[in-house]
């Protein structure tokens, strides 16, 4: 009995002592790894339009004095490349319908107060051939922030339509498309 106790006892002793080395932390066996990635990001050109849904031409003054005038305002927010130009367009889709009222080809308008580029110089001509002029936006050109950008955010052109008031135009409410377009190299 004497060796069953005093067996029990050393059995015992040797299992605390097992759980003790089983809290200890594993030092000698611990691995740390180090990598790198590279981050790449890819700045594009970029161009966004934004326009009333519409604009009215309309005579000021009385028996066919002065032109049928309208003005609109673009908005527009831009980022050109440093070898690349922007430019603002537009062109007209369609011609007035229904008939009998004024022609697209007597439209005419005149650009002011561009915040970013050259606007158009004079006065251009509407037309449904080809886009025309309204800003030219040059290399290196973006909206908003401040320097090196335009401290406008949006930037912005007024546009000044006008079309000839004719005595013989006849009465009624006369529609024609126009599609602005901008163009960020």
């Amino acid at each position: 009995m004497t060796i069953r106790y005093s067996m029990e006892r050393k059995l015992r002793a040797a299992a605390k002592q097992a759980f003790v080395v089983l809290l200890l932390p594993l030092i000698a066996a611990s691995d740390i790894q180090t990598t790198t990635q590279d981050l790449a990001a890819d700045i594009s050109p970029y161009g966004k339009l934004s326009l009333p849904s519409n604009v009215t031409l309309q005579a000021a003054g009385t028996r066919f004095q002065g032109n049928l005038t309208g003005s609109i305002t673009v908005s527009y927010w831009v980022r050109t490349s440093d070898v690349g130009g922007s430019a603002l367009t537009m062109q007209a889709g369609t011609t007035f319908s229904p008939s009998g009222g004024p022609s697209i080809s007597d439209v005419t308008y005149v650009c002011s107060g561009a915040t970013l580029g050259a606007e158009c110089s004079g006065s251009q001509v509407l037309t449904t051939s080809g886009q025309t002029a309204v800003v030219a936006l040059p290399s290196g050109a973006c909206t908003g922030g401040g320097s090196p950008c335009s401290t406008a955010e949006p930037n912005t052109v007024v546009l000044t339509l006008s079309a000839p008031n004719k005595p013989s135009y006849k009465t009624g409410t006369y529609s024609a498309t126009v599609t602005f377009t901008i163009s960020a190299l």
